[in-house]
């Protein structure tokens, strides 16, 4: 995918699930579109309680991908009068507490209405309600990334645990990790400072190794609490790990 493609179609901000009694739809859900990413299956009854622990399985799995890539802003949709979303909930905090608790955890909400085609995308993703939600999900999700930060701000070490310049990022990024020190988990930069910065195919070529060496990265609104905080670090910090 070219720079220009993945600029039009903006930066990642949240998973769309949609959940239906015999399959569920994940969609990508960037800044400007939502895009088709897998479709799922169920194989068997609902009320038989092995398929369905099976099929719920097979959606955690393809959360993961984007959940390794940083996107952590999960929404559950599925159609009124049903609970496919509130048993799919239950299911994790049966099973994978990991999801929900601690650091790193994902942020779950639900809304009410189908999401497994365009047009139902459409007209779900046009809601208020939906805009409400994004906006909930991932100011929470982003506050998690910030405790993260300030947390690995007062973190002493011989190596520091937060990189503010381009030039020190990119040097992390590009270079071979040796175990014992510090590489980059997250990357995490203002919609502000994508927009702004001269050097933007040189940052969107950074990112892109950033992703295919799982490094999480994270595109923060400005004038939200966690990109302020940002802001007064310039925009653009990564924070480390040790290797």
């Amino acid at each position: 995918m070219s720079h220009r493609k993945g600029y039009r179609r903006g930066y990642p901000v949240a998973v769309l699930v949609g959940l239906e009694e015999k399959q569920a739809v994940l969609w990508a859900v960037f800044s400007n579109v939502v895009k088709p990413q897998k479709t799922i299956n169920l194989s068997g009854a609902r009320n038989d309680t092995k398929a369905l622990y099976n099929f719920h399985e097979i959606v955690v799995n393809a959360i993961r991908p984007a959940m390794n890539e940083g996107v952590k802003s999960i929404i559950l949709s599925s159609p009124l009068k049903t609970s496919y979303s509130e048993n799919f909930l239950a299911h994790i905090k049966n099973h994978h507490t990991w999801l929900i608790t601690g650091a790193n955890k994902a942020v779950f909400s639900q809304i009410k209405g189908p999401a497994v085609d365009i047009s139902q995308v459409t007209v779900l993703t046009r809601k208020p309600e939906f805009k409400k939600i994004i906006e909930q999900t991932t100011i929470q999700e982003t506050e998690n990334l910030i405790d993260i930060l300030e947390k690995r701000l007062n973190q002493s070490g011989p190596e520091p645990m937060v990189l503010y310049s381009f030039e020190a990022i990119e040097d992390q990024i590009i270079s071979t990790w040796k175990q014992g020190k510090t590489r980059p988990e997250y990357l995490l930069l203002t919609d502000s400072y994508l927009s702004t910065i001269r050097q933007k195919v040189k940052l969107q070529r950074l990112m892109q190794i950033a992703t295919n060496r799982q490094i999480k990265t994270r595109i923060v609104k400005s004038d939200s609490p966690a990109g302020k905080r940002l802001t007064q670090l310039g925009g653009f910090v990564s924070l480390q790990k040790i290797e």
